[in-house]
């Protein structure tokens, strides 16, 4: 900044202090606030799964196995975690989805959380 710049800033900060009775706020204090975060869900159940994949190759059409394979993920959670209902995060769809329609992975690490609602959130285990 320029010595002008700060001095028209410093006019304005002064002409706004005198219309409303308190400090203008500075630039530096608002992109230091912290954002709102979301509510926190009680998770009732965490689990590290290895889903096998590896049979989504050998069975029907090459050109659907990373479908199959979404289809298989979502069995495989159902089975085990027992959901009313079950999301599957971004992540792990882009990497199922990540060599294309004809290579999905062999097998997928994952997180499987259950709230208390009996709603199963799939995510990629870190490691």
């Amino acid at each position: 900044m320029t010595e002008q710049e700060k001095t028209e800033q410093k006019a304005s900060e002064e002409v706004v202090e005198a219309k409303t009775g308190e400090a203008a706020p500075s630039v530096e204090k608002e992109a230091a606030a912290p954002a709102e975060a979301a509510p926190e869900e009680e998770i009732v159940d965490e689990r590290i799964y290895t889903v096998p994949l590896r049979r989504v190759f050998w069975t029907g059409n090459r050109r659907k196995r990373a479908n199959r394979a979404v289809r298989t993920l979502r069995e495989f959670v159902s089975r085990h975690m027992k959901p009313e209902q079950l999301l599957i995060q971004p992540e792990v769809n882009e990497r199922l989805w990540a060599h294309g329609i004809q290579n999905p992975p062999r097998k997928l690490r994952i997180r499987a959380t259950k709230n208390s609602e009996n709603l199963v959130r799939v995510y990629l285990a870190e490691g």
